[in-house]
């Protein structure tokens, strides 16, 4: 069995399209107040070439790419190449691998401390005065992950690009290779603790009716079939969500009513949501957000850490 700690499925690239998936939100109430009009939290390519000059929009490209290594593994490299090749014109680079994780964290893709989040974005120039694009190639799962992280550190008025760049070349919008320098932002950090759950809440979930675990990696991984981490199988008493039942056959993502539909009636109860690493988790955590629940988190650290622990339990065997 594969073991790799990546939020991704698989022995071979075939099964990538179970996983590549992403969501977002409706726009709320915050102190980050954009000069512009507010956005919802999920924009159309046409919405975003007509808005594409506007002063206050920054646009971000989150794209991680995921490649089979010699051994056939499935392995995750930074997509600045790609990047450098052709983006969103104006679109600045949200290393996902680099300055926006904890590389010195044990685990991949390690939430960084505000601060330094806050700093790395502030850098890209976003500030309390701006609106933010969020985008990458894999229908939008990085992105869905940097916008977790904004909300995370307070920062509401950003969005996913619907369908990402697939969307956008589709639509007949030009790419660009030239790197736009941005004026530094200033960044108002005011912290939401809950949207990041940590291994002792999890724990504490199993046997509390009140929280609901959610499992956003492919069927064959939750149900044990195959493995990219050190066990097998899903935390005990999770629902699996799989990333890509967010998209409709068009890889847009599917209505607020028809999301809410994916996650049942949860609504009085506390939503964690895992994976591998966090990313697919973001997606998943932020259609559910989008369609309406108040009470959602983002078990950051998933599987590459839960399944390190043999303390702590595994379950296997499909949903019910």
């Amino acid at each position: 069995m594969l073991s790799r700690h990546l939020c991704h499925p698989g022995r071979a690239l075939g099964l990538l399209s179970m996983l590549l998936v992403g969501c977002g939100e409706r726009p709320t109430e915050s102190a980050n107040t954009a000069a512009g009009e507010p956005m919802d939290s999920l924009v159309s390519v046409e919405w975003l070439a007509a808005n594409l000059d506007d002063p206050d929009l920054i646009v971000l490209d989150a794209t991680v790419l995921t490649v089979a290594d010699e051994e056939g593994n499935l392995v995750s490299v930074s997509g600045r190449d790609e990047y450098l090749k052709g983006h969103i014109p104006g679109a600045g680079f949200a290393d996902m691998m680099g300055a926006l994780s904890d590389t010195e964290s044990p685990y991949r893709f390690a939430v960084p401390t505000p601060e330094q989040f806050s700093a790395a974005m502030e850098a890209l120039g976003v500030g309390d005065d701006k609106r933010v694009v969020l985008y990458d190639s894999a229908r939008s799962m990085w992105a869905a992950r940097v916008w977790w992280m904004l909300r995370w550190i307070g920062f509401d008025n950003a969005a996913l690009l619907d369908g990402g760049t697939a969307a956008w070349t589709e639509a007949g919008h030009p790419l660009a290779s030239d790197v736009t320098e941005r004026t530094p932002g200033s960044l108002t950090v005011s912290l939401r603790p809950e949207l990041i759950a940590d291994q002792e809440e999890v724990r504490a979930a199993i046997d509390d009716a009140s929280v609901e675990l959610v499992d956003a990696l492919p069927e064959p991984i939750f149900a044990g079939e195959m493995t990219l981490y050190s066990r097998p199988g899903h935390i005990p008493g999770a629902v699996n969500v799989p990333t890509r039942t967010l998209m409709n056959e068009a890889g847009r993502f599917k209505s607020d009513v028809e999301l809410k539909s994916l996650f049942g009636n949860n609504d009085d109860k506390r939503s964690i949501h895992y994976c591998g690493g966090g990313i697919a988790a973001s997606a998943t955590a932020f259609a559910l957000v989008r369609a309406g629940h108040k009470n959602v988190a983002v078990y950051t650290a998933s599987l590459q850490e839960w399944t390190a622990d043999p303390e702590n339990p595994m379950e296997t065997g499909a949903a019910e």
